[in-house]
């Protein structure tokens, strides 16, 4: 029962990862409380799009001392992202083999998790490893620590409940990047992916500076 638990989760962490692996882009405007206010134009829905970055620190602590820092406006992702090509990307979608999700229902799923009330999900705790995915508002985390001498790893994975509804909302067999992009750009400031191990430092968040701290 662990070691599904555990599969499902790390599959979880990675359909995560491959939305934070691109670029993130401007997400059509949402209802706000005032019903009167007219919807923004299209040169002010960019303007506005053009305040948010996507920022990605590695620094490296195995003795080399190297830092790489990238901050990528969301405009420049709305127009690079669909003219990616590449193996199994094409039109910003991805496609996925279902022999590698094990016969899980990703759809299925996620409408679980939707209607299901906060908790702890999955948990498990082992001698050289700690998972847990949890539903915390209206996010879905994922933790997972590896505790092994060799590694000593630690994975912290933030991801809106609306960003995996709209990477899941393609047709069967796909993962829709785009839509799950736009969903992500709609997003305020937040931590989306921590990771600490024995040689690097990585974080990946999102606001609304031009520069990285």
């Amino acid at each position: 029962m662990f070691s599904a638990n555990r599969g499902l989760a790390m599959k979880t962490a990675l359909i995560s990862a491959m939305v934070l692996a691109l670029l993130p882009v401007r997400a059509p405007a949402q209802g706000g409380a005032a019903p009167a206010k007219p919807a923004p134009s299209r040169s002010s829905a960019a303007a506005e799009n053009a305040e948010r970055w996507l920022h990605v620190r590695v620094i490296s602590t195995d003795g080399r001392g190297e830092t790489v820092r990238v901050n990528l406006p969301l405009e420049l992702a709305e127009k690079v992202l669909p003219a990616v090509n590449h193996d199994r990307l094409h039109n910003g979608k991805v496609r996925i083999d279902p022999s590698e999700m094990n016969d899980v229902d990703l759809r299925a799923l996620m409408e679980a998790i939707r209607t299901a009330k906060e908790g702890q999900y999955v948990t498990v705790e082992g001698d050289d490893n700690h998972v847990r995915v949890a539903k915390e508002g209206n996010h879905l985390t994922i933790h997972v620590r590896d505790k092994s001498a060799s590694k000593k790893s630690q994975v912290e994975v933030k991801v809106p409940i609306k960003v995996i509804d709209a990477l899941l909302s393609a047709g069967k067999d796909e993962l829709d990047l785009v839509a799950a992009l736009h969903a992500l750009g709609a997003q305020g400031d937040t931590e989306l992916v921590s990771v600490q191990d024995s040689e690097n430092t990585v974080k990946v968040w999102l606001d609304s500076k031009n520069v990285a701290d």
